[in-house]
């Protein structure tokens, strides 16, 4: 007898609809045989559902079986089909029928007991069988309430083999998850940190709330314990809550490198991602061979944060320029290319020195010019071109460390933000960027028209910093961003000499 199914199978964050096909031949010698590009993980998966088939009670057959994963030059390499292939084989064999199969989809990986547990990727597998047609899909319990943010599918969540049978045959009523979204963004959208708990640096506050308000990229320089880190890590709780699509994008993300904490359903908090340096390329941007998401893709919709900057290999920095301008990174391998998205906003922190002490006036840097050179030559002009802010973070007084009174806080500059944002929102209403740090240079002339002034001042700051043609976009850029916090139509030569000043990098700062 011959059955089918309908299943998926990862590759990269898309999932790819799979058919199940499984054949038994009663009178030939008894033998498995799996194909369809599977590996490892798929091929050993075969000792494990004839165990879990004897051991829920169903019988093993004793003939051949013909097990075709289609379309046969998809690599298949996950747990998943444990599920489909258990269901295909006790169907084929006439243990049971069911005219479901056409109707739902089936993942699953299965325990020598019979149980299910939990797959990476099946929020992308509920989205596929969706975009099939389907009716809806089976997964194991666990992934159940991760699974159900996807509207228009039935989820059916079981927890054995034995459920799965049941709901197959009818005689197990097994009612879809409801996933409830005001719930969840209740449940996990709380921040448990504060800008108010952030002394003094109102600078760099100020500076923060500019790079959240266009998504530019930021990276502040200064002595450590300056307070860089508290800063960053804040960023998130200032950020425009995410939007319904944005959410379910980086969850994919985070459901398909298994990321996602036990239980956890939906992204609804901004990632915040802050790699070590000892990073290695693939990490940072994703590899393999079958291609996996990296930390970049990771911080997709949210923040990464990249401390220390100048103690990460500078090969593996400079992976960053293609993402930080395409909004996307793509692998390439034998089997073909995928593209990760990264729409992410850069943060970066590093000190001014080897020693961290210069420019400190209560400690003395002993550095050398030539060391200081190599320290900071660490990192390559395009990349440091493509970050818009530069800023330095000092030494916080002690009269303001122990002032009682609360700085600004992460309330007020959410605020600010959000004012900006709505400017932004109505401006570049059904055009592809929608924050002013991802315009386009045909945006930029059409959006950041300067004041005569503004204008005068911008040429002089070209000619004296020897500033590049994307240093003159970023000023822009910013120009536009600060126009907008104060709520002007345009930008005067205030608003842009704000935009100027955070170019700390391109006024000679090492000399």
């Amino acid at each position: 007898m011959l059955a089918s199914l309908s299943t998926f199978s990862l590759l990269g964050i898309e999932a790819k609809p799979v058919e199940v096909e499984v054949d038994i031949s009663p009178a030939a010698m008894p033998r498995t045989t799996l194909v369809g590009l599977a590996e490892a993980a798929v091929k050993e998966s075969v000792h494990r559902i004839e165990r879990a088939l004897v051991n829920s009670g169903y019988q093993r057959p004793q003939d051949r079986i013909v097990i075709n994963l289609s379309p046969a030059d998809l690599p298949k390499d996950a747990a998943s089909f444990d599920l489909p292939i258990a269901l295909g084989i006790l169907a084929a064999s006439g243990q049971f029928d069911s005219d479901l199969f056409k109707r739902f989809a089936v993942v699953g990986e299965l325990a020598l007991e019979g149980k299910l547990r939990p797959i990476k990727g099946v929020l992308s597998m509920a989205i596929a069988a969706r975009e099939q047609g389907l009716q809806g899909i089976v997964v194991p319990i666990e992934n159940g309430r991760e699974s159900a943010v996807v509207e228009g599918i039935d989820v059916i969540p079981v927890g054995s083999l034995t459920e799965a049978v049941g709901f197959f045959t009818e005689e197990l009523k097994i009612d879809p998850v409801i996933f409830a979204w005001g719930t969840a963004v209740k449940e996990l959208g709380r921040y448990d940190i504060d800008y108010a708990d952030v002394k003094g640096q109102e600078n760099a506050k100020r500076a923060v709330t500019v790079a959240a308000a266009g998504t530019h990229h930021l990276l502040m320089i200064g002595s450590p314990g300056t307070g860089k880190t508290l800063l960053a890590r804040r960023i998130a709780t200032i950020l425009p809550q995410l939007h319904p699509e944005e959410s379910l994008e980086t969850t994919r993300i985070w459901s398909a490198v298994g990321r996602l904490d036990r239980g956890q359903a939906l992204m609804v908090q901004r990632p915040f991602r802050s790699p070590h340096h000892t990073i290695s390329e693939a990490g940072l941007v994703g590899g393999g061979s079958v291609p996996a998401p990296g930390e970049i893709s990771l911080a997709h919709n949210g923040i990464l944060f990249l401390d220390e900057l100048p103690e990460f290999n500078r090969r593996t920095l400079e992976v960053l320029r293609q993402p930080l301008e395409e909004n996307c990174v793509t692998i390439s391998r034998a089997m073909g290319s995928v593209t990760f998205p990264a729409n992410l906003m850069l943060v970066a922190a590093m000190n001014p020195c080897p020693c961290g002490f210069r420019g400190d006036p209560r400690r003395q840097c002993n550095c050398l010019p030539m060391a200081i050179e190599r320290y900071i030559g660490r990192i390559s002009g395009p990349l440091l071109d493509r970050i818009d802010i530069h800023v330095e973070v000092p030494n916080v007084p002690f009269r303001e460390l122990s002032d009682s009174k609360s700085g600004t806080g992460s309330v007020d500059m959410h605020e600010t933000v959000a004012v900006a944002r709505e400017v932004q929102h109505k401006r570049f209403e059904g055009e592809p960027a929608m924050v002013n740090g991802k315009m386009s240079p045909k945006q930029i002339r059409s959006y950041c028209k300067l004041a005569s002034d503004a204008e005068e001042l911008l040429k002089t700051a070209m000619e004296e910093m020897g500033l590049s043609a994307r240093a003159h976009d970023k000023i822009l850029r910013l120009g536009r961003t600060i126009a907008d916090l104060a709520e002007c139509d345009s930008i005067s030569a205030e608003h842009l000499s704000e935009a100027i000043n955070y170019r700390t990098l391109d006024r000679n700062y090492w000399q």
